[in-house]
Formats: structure tokens, sequence, C-alpha cells
């Protein structure tokens, strides 16, 4: 059992410590660095942890992850028991202990009068001991069902799906459009944040279950599989391509150049940070850089630029700066907007919230050279122009970090003939089908953008539906259902 005192006598939340500014903005290695001191720093803060009769951090979780058991296993040193705990819920611990922004620990009871339980670390290291005990190892099924499945898409949703079901027995494919394995955890998430090591160490073991994967296919796409194919070849589908479609900001100077969607930012320095030759990388080198989009993405960037030589960054927001303590119709133990500082950020740059776009302006090279930006007022719950706030902003790079609105309904979704609703997202029901018999959908695609850790409940959920459809019964876990996802979007 926990530790019945644990809450008392350690009332501080302690977390390992950051490589330096100065030195992480040089590379490309992770922020957070372990060192031998955090083994007794992670006992304390799991010694933390009340062992709740009633675990919040469960609800806040929506993998439902056993927390308080592998906290426990964790504070004794009990590695073993402590990562089968941690993988009963979640596939990837690796992955969202590093990039999940723990919506469990605003659930942490400890937190209603305490800092809570640093949950997300203590996730982080199970995995990470796990890894160098060499206790993560290939789950390879008994037997083969005789069942195909392809998979769409290469991110957490479809890989967590495609897991599941090559360990159910099923035939897997994956197949990626890009020319490699990861959707947004290879191309999309810096290296600062998650070294691709750690998505390659989980293809490896996914290929040696038996998990078969496809780069440089683009279903649907002229010259590649179509969507009848699919049908005629595998027994099942699951769509799990993300949010494809980039929300972009149709205002005056639009076309010119130097501005452009994270999107082709962020796979680019990715690609460089690991060796590749990138051919006119766009560079945030020496330039005035302002990133539009408050959100992680555009954390992402901000990072980014500091490590290519950026003179200066700045990140603009629409919506006002939240407040830095929970507001009042944010209760515990829902997760609250507040004011975050993450690792980008404290690397330097400025942030300025409660500003509109209005025009963007070209030198006489036709490229952007300055913002012009207005204050506006949400009060109303209108956007209200402030009159005499206008000013401009000087910028040489501007990066569109504004979010997705959605999956094309043209190609490979009017192929297989599967229905697009009003916000860009594949409609499901319950089961996470669509009203393609055999077809599923998993993830940003089906819910609308939203965090790490619903994509990879949603691919366990779905893959427990696909099981069932196959074989008429399932014994994989379903963590969530798709009705209970609809009503918590947006």
């Amino acid at each position: 059992m926990a530790d019945p005192r644990g809450f008392l006598r350690v009332r501080e939340r302690e977390l390992p410590a950051s490589r330096p500014v100065p030195v992480r903005i040089r590379d490309w290695k992770e922020v957070q660095e372990r060192r031998a001191e955090d083994s007794a720093m992670l006992t304390r803060q799991a010694s933390r942890c009340m062992d709740c009769g009633i675990p919040f951090c469960h609800n806040g979780c929506p993998l439902g992850n056993l927390i308080p058991e592998w906290n426990d296993l964790a504070r004794t040193g009990r590695w073993d028991e402590a990562i089968e705990r941690l993988h009963a819920t979640n596939n990837f611990p690796d992955f969202t202990g590093r990039l999940c922004p723990a919506p469990c620990e605003t659930s942490c009871v400890l937190g209603i009068n305490q800092p809570p339980v640093t949950i997300k670390n203590i996730e982080q290291t199970i995995i990470d001991v796990a890894f160098d005990k060499g206790l993560v190892t290939p789950q390879i099924p008994d037997r083969l069902t005789g069942s195909t499945v392809a998979v769409i898409g290469s991110g957490p949703a479809g890989l967590a799906a495609a897991q599941q079901l090559t360990r159910a027995g099923h035939t897997v494919a994956v197949f990626e459009r890009s020319d490699r394995v990861g959707g947004l955890l290879r191309y999309g998430i810096p290296e600062f944040k998650m070294e691709k090591r750690h998505l390659d160490a989980r293809l490896a073991q996914m290929e040696a279950e038996g998990t078969r994967f496809r780069p440089r296919v683009d279903i649907g796409g002229p010259g590649h599989l179509s969507g009848a194919d699919l049908r005629e070849r595998y027994d099942a589908v699951v769509l799990a391509m993300g949010t494809e479609l980039a929300r972009d900001l149709p205002v005056p100077g639009r076309d010119v150049a130097g501005i452009h969607q994270a999107m082709e930012f962020l796979p680019q320095a990715n690609r460089a940070a690991v060796g590749e030759d990138v051919p006119d990388q766009i560079l945030a080198t020496d330039a005035d850089v302002v990133v539009i989009g408050g959100g992680d993405t555009g954390a992402d960037c901000v990072g980014t630029a500091h490590r290519q030589g950026a003179r200066s960054v700045l990140q603009l927001e629409i919506m006002p700066q939240p407040p830095v303590e929970r507001p009042e119709n944010q209760p515990w133990p829902t997760h609250p907007m507040l004011y975050r500082v993450s690792s980008a950020h404290e690397e330097g740059g400025e942030r300025v919230y409660a500003t509109s776009t209005a025009e963007f302006l070209a030198d006489d090279d036709g490229r952007v050279r300055a913002l012009r930006v207005v204050e506006v007022d949400l009060s109303s719950g209108r956007l209200e122009p402030i009159e005499g706030t206008e000013r401009e902003i000087p910028a040489q790079l501007v990066l569109l970090a504004m979010g997705f609105t959605g999956v094309p309904a043209d190609g490979l979704l009017s192929e297989l003939g599967v229905e697009v609703d009003e916000r860009g997202r594949i409609v499901r029901g319950e089961d996470f089908g669509t009203s393609v018999p055999g077809v599923y959908v998993a993830g940003d695609c089906g819910r609308g953008q939203s965090l790490i850790v619903w994509a990879i409940a949603e691919g366990r959920s779905a893959a427990a539906s696909v099981d069932s459809y196959l074989r008429g019964h399932t014994e994989l876990p379903a963590p969530i259902a798709a009705g209970t996802v609809a009503m918590k979007v947006g």
C-alpha cells in the first residue's frame, strides 16, 4: 500500500532539473537529463500519492491509467511490476510521459490544497528504467486469426490500434504516406521534446511482434492503393490519419513570401536535426520570428526558432492571457486553462495576448517585413478591435500555428464512402465504426484536434471494436466510447 504519511512528510513538488538554457539551445537533445540523484527524488514524490479510495486521477486520464498502483511500485523499486501495471492501460508511456499535458495531475486529490503528485515524471521514469533493464519486450501472439487489418496513419492512434490488433493475432499493416513511420511523432514533435530513438525503439518492438509498416504509400492518392483496394485486400480498416488541414489566416498580405504553416517548418527542422539534407529549408536564423498561435505547436516553433539562431521570437495569441491560478468556473478536478510556461518559453522570446493580425506587410522584394496588429476585447463574447492600439511588429519569418480544421473529404474518404461532418471529422458511432461496415476511425480525424493521450485511448478502443467485428468477441480493453468522446469535443 501507499506510504500513509508520505504526503504529510513531503509537501514540496520536485521535478528533474532541465539542462541550462545556454547549453540546450545549442543542440537538439531533450531538455531534461537523467541524473543519479533523481532516484531519491522520485521516491519522495511517489510517496506523496495517497492511494485515494476514489482516485480522481483515473478520471482525469482518458486511458484510465492505474496511477496509484504504479506510483507505489515505483516508490518501492518494483520496476517489473510497475511497468506491467503501466503497460496494462498505456501502450506508449514513453511518449505520453514526455508529451502529455498531464490532465491526471490537475485531477490529483492532493492538488486540492497542495501541489499535485508528479505523475507524469514518475510515468516517464518507470518506462525509461524498464527499457534500461530490458523489461520491454515483444508480446508475440500465440496464434494468428487469419484476419487482416489495414491501419491508415502511423501517429499515436494508429500505432496503438495496430499494436493491440497485432497482439490479438490479426495480421496488421500500417500505411504511412511519409517516407518514415511515426506521423506527427516523427516530424511534428521536435527532438528537444522527444528524441526519436524512443519512437524507433517502439517501432522495433512492434515489428518484432508482427506489425508490418508500409511507408511512402498515400492511400487514395494517384498511383497508390485506392479505398476499393483496401476493402478488397483487408478484412477491416482503421482510419487514423490525424487532422491534415491546417487553419489559415486569410488577411491582406497572406500571399507574401516568408509566411508558412507550422507543419511546413517543423518537419524540415526535425529532418535536419537528425542529419538529413533538407534543400531550401525554412530557417529562423538571424530573423525576427513571429509565431501566430499560443498552443503547444506554437511553443514547438518557438523552441525550434531559438535553436536555429533567431534574432527575436514573439508568440502571438488572439485570446486573453489565462490566469495563473485555477479560476472559479474551472473547479477541481477539471483540467483548467492556465498560464503555463513551457521549456521553449523559458529559453526566451515574448508572448503577446489579446492581439489580432490585421495585415501582413511586404518589403520591396515581396517578402514579409512586418505584421500590422491590433489589440482586441473579447469580454462581450465577440472579437472587438480596440481603437488606437494598432501597431507594427517586425518579422522576416511568420509561422502559423493555429491548429487544424479536419480531414479532406475527397480522396480516400470519398472512395470508402465514409461521412465527414461540418467540422471536418469522420462520423463514427459508439463503437468507433463508420457507416461503412468494417471501416473504423480513431484519433484526431474522428475526434478533432486533441491530446496524445486521447489518441492512444481511441486507438485502443477502436482496436477492441475491430477485434469484436472480426471474431465476434474481444478480450481487448476499451477505455472509452466514441459517444463519450464526442461530448468532450470543443
